[in-house]
């Protein structure tokens, strides 16, 4: 099997995969499945960000959130120290499912391990390929979630926003940071000044 075929097999196994959560995104008019419609705003992403990004990170990208569904958050305490044990968890399960699926569309074992390590985020701030994943990641939920989970919070202070925005903001690379900047210009007017508030003063 040719290399791009083993990347044709590998995308199409995980979008098959992330085809069968029972949830639904309106995308452009159409219900998808909701992580099979995350799977392809992360591709999108990717290659605004990269203009010829590698077959390891084509996969890691699309695989982001391979069958989160299948990983409740309410199998996990409440509070930040169980959402971060899910988080966590999440992250090595997609590591693992992506693993699985790079071997079986023929990747060597080191390949492998790579996209494995990518999606679990050890190395992030280390590894130029974990941090691209973040930018990617982050711009996805500014495009397309922020305005969502803003709506379905209202129990959340200025201070909580302020702090949410300044972290999101703090994990992303100089390029990730032009990219939101442009993107923000088109913000509901209420997000837009909350963005430019948490960038205005860092956090204390």
């Amino acid at each position: 099997m040719s290399t791009s075929d083993a990347l044709q097999c590998a995308l199409d196994k995980i979008d098959q995969a992330n085809r069968n959560d029972p949830n639904r995104e309106t995308v452009e008019g159409e219900s998808l499945p909701r992580e099979y419609a995350y799977s392809l705003h992360m591709t999108r992403w990717l290659h605004a960000l990269e203009s010829a990004p590698s077959e390891r990170m084509q996969i890691a990208c699309r695989a982001q959130h391979i069958e989160r569904w299948t990983l409740a958050r309410g199998d996990y305490p409440e509070g930040r120290k169980g959402y971060y044990e899910w988080r966590q968890a999440c992250g090595r399960m997609h590591g693992q499912r992506a693993s699985e699926v790079m071997a079986d569309c023929g990747y060597p074992q080191d390949e492998c391990e790579r996209v494995e390590t990518i999606l679990t985020k050890r190395k992030l701030r280390e590894d130029e390929d974990t941090q691209l994943l973040e930018d990617v990641a982050c711009m996805v939920f500014l495009e397309r979630y922020f305005a969502g989970f803003f709506e379905d919070n209202p129990d959340y202070d200025r201070e909580k926003w302020l702090r949410i925005v300044r972290r999101t903001w703090g994990k992303m690379t100089p390029r990730g940071h032009e990219a939101a900047l442009k993107l923000a210009e088109g913000m509901p007017a209420h997000l837009l000044a909350l963005l430019q508030e948490a960038l205005a003063e860092p956090e204390g």
